[in-house]
């Protein structure tokens, strides 16, 4: 059994369902951004060293899933008015700075992070083509350095996912910053 920390308890789980305004002045569902061959759903923020050292590399590997049919998206749920360089002016800047191919959204609410049970940034959650838990795990072992030569973990997991295999045994949990809970 994959090692997934999820509040529903383990792989399978169905991807909760969102409607989010993005930075490209769109709104955005799980349904527009699902791909035919999986989705991959994470939550990210622009000020966390470890989103720094590999936001190129997430946007390399998202590139190259998309050509595998996998879709994604990238959601930010901090609290923006204490994290000010997560403010969505900040976040629109970010997303261009990277080039991102993929929507960002703003979860101002947090209620999509505590739905999908995201507990740091950056979080990674991969589903299959019919939407079940297949990953949940980092990007890779770099930590808060791009280390370059790092196994492209979740790049390879959602490769096998889109051709059909399954899921690798055992994932490594996310390590980040914590998501930057509302007070009240």
């Amino acid at each position: 059994m994959a090692n997934l920390h999820t509040p529903q308890g383990g792989s399978g789980w169905r991807a909760p369902a969102f409607d989010l305004p993005g930075t490209d002045g769109r709104r955005h569902t799980l349904d527009s951004v699902r791909g035919a061959g999986g989705t991959v759903v994470m939550f990210i923020c622009n000020h966390c060293p470890y989103v720094k050292a590999v936001i190129d590399k997430i946007v390399r590997d998202m590139g190259e899933l998309a050509s595998l049919g996998v879709g994604s998206v990238a959601i930010m749920s901090n609290d923006a008015i204490e994290y000010p360089e997560d403010s969505f002016a900040n976040m629109q800047a970010f997303a261009a700075r990277h080039a991102f191919g993929f929507p960002y959204l703003i979860d101002e609410t947090q209620e999509v992070a505590k739905d999908y049970g995201a507990i740091c940034t950056p979080d990674f959650f991969g589903f299959d083509d019919d939407l079940n838990l297949a990953y949940r795990g980092r990007l890779d072992a770099s930590g808060r350095s791009p280390n370059p030569a790092a196994a492209r973990e979740l790049f390879i997991a959602m490769a096998d996912i889109a051709r059909g295999a399954p899921a690798p045994a055992f994932q490594h949990p996310s390590l980040g910053c914590s998501i930057k809970w509302r007070s009240s």
